[in-house]
This record gives C-alpha cells, structure tokens and sequence, in this order.
C-alpha cells in the first residue's frame, strides 16, 4: 500500500488525532479542507475539495458530515446529505477517472449507529439489517455511494460511529457541561441504548482497519459494552461528583429539537464484533473506565 493518505475532516474532532496516528506510522497525509488550510499535528499539506487528485494517494480517510444535533429541517436536511451523501459520492468519482493502478487502494468512510433505526434491546453487529427512519434513510445512502468504490478495485470500510467521548467532542463537552451544572438527566425513560465509544479507540480502530486487509465492509465504531441512557447517566454523574434530578421527558425533547430529540430516544444496542474478530483491543471497554480518564 501506498503510504499516503488523505483525510477529508482532517480538522475535526476525530480527524485532527487521526492524523497524528497515521504520520506516526510512516504516512505522509494529505488534509482535505474547504479552505485548503489548516494547523493539525501530522499533516504535512493541505488542499482544497475541488483541488484533489488521488493519483498516487494509498487511502482516503472520509470524514466528512455537517453536525446533526440540532432541528431537521428541510433546509438542515439538504446540508447533511450534501455533507456526506455527496461529498462520497464526489470521491468515487474521482478515484474512477483514475487509471486503475493510480487508484487509492483503501477508502475508509464514516457512517453512524444511526442506520439500525431504533431497535429495542435486538443485539446489533456489523451484520445487522438497516432500520428504518430518517438516519437510516441518510446512512443507507451514505454507505451506498461508498459502496461504489468496491467495483473500482478499492477496499471499502465503512464506519458505523456510535457516540464519542473526548475531551473537545461535542458530545462530551455538552454532556459534561449540564452535568455540572446539576442539570443532566436521563433522557425519556432511559432505557434506549447508547453504544459510546472513546475517541482514542476509534482513532485506533480507524489506523487498525486502515492496514488490515480482511478489514472491509461495515464495522460498528463502538465500544463492547454499550450503557442504557439512564445508566450512562447515573455513572456520569458520579464520575463528576453532581447528583442529577431532572429527567427529560420525551415530549420535551421532541418538541425541542423536532426529529433530533425523537432519534435521542430511540437506541442502538450496537457491538464491536468485527473489530474484536479482527483482533483489535480496545483500551476503555468500561465506560467507568472511559470516564475516570476523561474526567481526570
């Protein structure tokens, strides 16, 4: 394999540590960003989208996706589609101008959980069926256009990405904030799955499938054991040291944040088990574990 990879978010949360992993082993990379610029630990140059050539590039990290925690609304809609079902199907197309023996031989595309739907307490691995539901919808396509690639002569893995904790992630840095504050709480009922996942992990998860070759096709991005949402948050609280006594009601949420408060929900009770099978070991199994680091 070519040592040369190009990520596309190479400037987010995920990506920013992703690129530190791969120059540190031996990849020259490339980051992919609108404003073909960027200040990131192990990315030796910068180009804009519309300025990439694949051409002698080993792997392409694919990244992209605008945030989707807020209302879903037609024009929000539009954005996350273009932000990921466009931006993939943009790369297939150029790697297919290629000649074939320029081509990338590894496309590694985010996805997310949210392509099972809500499923109840069903175990999920990375052979599981879609659901059903606009994620589902979203992810579907998205993986879809990744898809393509394969016939192109391309290893194509494609990264089903449950809830990151990391210090600077959204996810985490909200959640941390109404926690101390004394205001988290469970969201509904409580008893949704929440397949979490340390940052750390799926930087190494992603570096792992990047150079195992029998690593293809879908793999969950989430810890082994996932938390119900009403014990995530009974062991957040503690890790914090602030009790916590204002569940939301679902009604709350729904009415807040439209299709975005339905989808926190429903859950995905979503396993690792490719990534396992492959021999990849995970450093924060527990969330206890995850969350004493986090949390110093």
């Amino acid at each position: 394999m070519r040592k040369h990879a190009m990520i596309y978010g190479a400037s987010g949360f995920v990506g920013s540590g992703l690129a530190g992993m791969l120059a540190a082993k031996g990849f020259e990379v490339t980051g992919v960003s609108r404003k073909g610029r960027g200040d990131v630990e192990g990315v030796s140059r910068w180009v804009k989208p519309e300025a990439v050539d694949f051409a002698g590039c080993g792997v392409v990290v694919n990244l992209a996706g605008a945030p989707i925690d807020k209302r879903w609304t037609d024009e929000k809609k539009k954005e996350f589609h273009e932000s990921r079902v466009g931006v993939t199907e943009d790369i297939v197309t150029k790697i297919a101008a290629l000649p074939e023996e320029e081509r990338p031989k590894v496309l590694l595309n985010a996805s997310a959980v949210g392509i099972y739907g809500g499923r109840g307490d069903e175990v999920l691995d990375d052979s599981a069926t879609r659901g059903g539901g606009y994620l589902a919808d979203l992810c579907d396509a998205w993986e879809k256009a990744a898809d393509r690639a394969e016939a192109l002569g391309v290893r194509v893995v494609k990264f089903r990405i449950g809830v990151v904790l990391g210090k600077g992630g959204q996810a985490f840095e909200k959640l941390m904030m109404v926690f101390k504050l004394g205001i988290g709480g469970r969201l509904g009922d409580g008893q949704q799955w929440m397949p979490w996942i340390h940052v750390e992990d799926l930087r190494l998860a992603m570096v792992f499938c990047i150079t195992t070759e029998a690593a293809e096709g879908a793999v969950n991005g989430t810890a082994p054991e996932p938390e119900r949402n009403i014990d995530l948050t009974r062991k957040l609280s503690k890790a914090v040291n602030r009790w916590v006594f204002f569940p939301v009601p679902g009604f709350a949420l729904k009415l807040a944040l439209g299709g975005f408060g339905g989808a926190l929900l429903v859950g995905q009770k979503a396993i690792p088990t490719k990534l396992e099978s492959l021999g990849f070991t995970f450093r924060y199994r527990k969330l206890e574990d995850a969350l004493n680091e986090l949390t110093g």
